[in-house]
């Protein structure tokens, strides 16, 4: 399997995809890159170059005891830029895999970096705090914990009917969809995936956002139930200068799957742009 090395030594897996300018896609938790081979696959067939890693903890990467967190996420992010030696790269982020793109990008500069795309992503800052009162409060992600402690397998396949909104009425979503869901849950690292909730909860992107300096689209569902879009996508919004906003009316937090070819149609006609 291909993979670089980071700084610590881990090997961090990651698929390259088709040719052309590079696409970089970072994903969510407890997910892998396979969560975005409906996006590498339809970009790659237009002529872009699509690279999606497993984050540390995550899918075929390494899974340490210490680093599962965000500033490290990030720099295991620019190590693979680096080695790769990707240029003029068109980063993609999916609620976790979006603070990894906004903590990158804070971290290291746009140098490397064309534009920028927030999907369903956690910044600013998903938890409750006295400046930011439209989060969620620490109780929420201590069920998660919870859960994820007492029966990861079960909480997982319990999570996919919010994740992709399959609890609302005249939902389709299927079977097979929550099953991948599952299992890419399940391959990650157990101690990766508990350390990441506290990542993706309790980490404030907003310098970060403030840093942008290039392109940006941020994608939200409004019925998005895993990171509501009044806390995230609509303050994300108005940090990131000249950020382009596209709610989609209905949509969960695993939009991704559920409206791809939307999508995949908004993401194309951004990177013309």
């Amino acid at each position: 399997m291909p993979t670089i090395t980071t700084k610590d030594g881990m090997q961090i897996y990651f698929k390259d995809w088709g040719s052309g300018q590079p696409v970089v896609f970072s994903h969510g938790w407890p997910l892998s890159a396979d969560a975005w081979e409906d996006q590498m696959v339809f970009l790659g067939s237009h002529g872009y170059r699509c690279i999606a890693h497993d984050r540390r903890g995550h899918g075929r990467s390494s899974q340490p005891w210490n680093g599962n967190d965000m500033d490290t996420y990030a720099a295991d992010l620019a190590t693979l830029v680096e080695t790769l030696d990707l240029t003029n790269a068109i980063h993609v982020g999916h609620s976790t895999g979006g603070g990894e793109v906004a903590r990158y990008i804070g971290r290291f500069g746009t140098k490397r970096v064309a534009k920028a795309v927030l999907i369903g992503a956690v910044p600013p800052l998903m938890l409750k705090t006295a400046a930011n009162p439209d989060g969620l409060p620490m109780e929420a992600f201590d069920q998660i914990r919870a859960g994820v402690i007492k029966d990861r397998s079960q909480f997982f396949k319990d999570l996919t009917m919010p994740f992709y909104g399959a609890n609302r009425p005249g939902a389709n979503v299927s079977h097979g969809l929550r099953d991948s869901f599952w299992l890419q849950g399940m391959q990650a690292g157990f101690k990766g995936v508990i350390d990441c909730i506290k990542a993706f909860s309790e980490t404030d992107f907003t310098k970060d956002l403030e840093k942008f300096d290039v392109p940006t689209l941020i994608i939200h569902g409004d019925d998005d139930q895993i990171v509501p879009i009044g806390a995230s996508a609509l303050l994300s919004a108005r940090l990131v200068k000249g950020a382009t906003l596209k709610i989609y009316p209905g949509a969960p937090h695993g939009l991704c799957s559920t409206h791809k070819d939307r999508v995949n149609a908004d993401l194309l006609a951004f990177l013309k742009e």
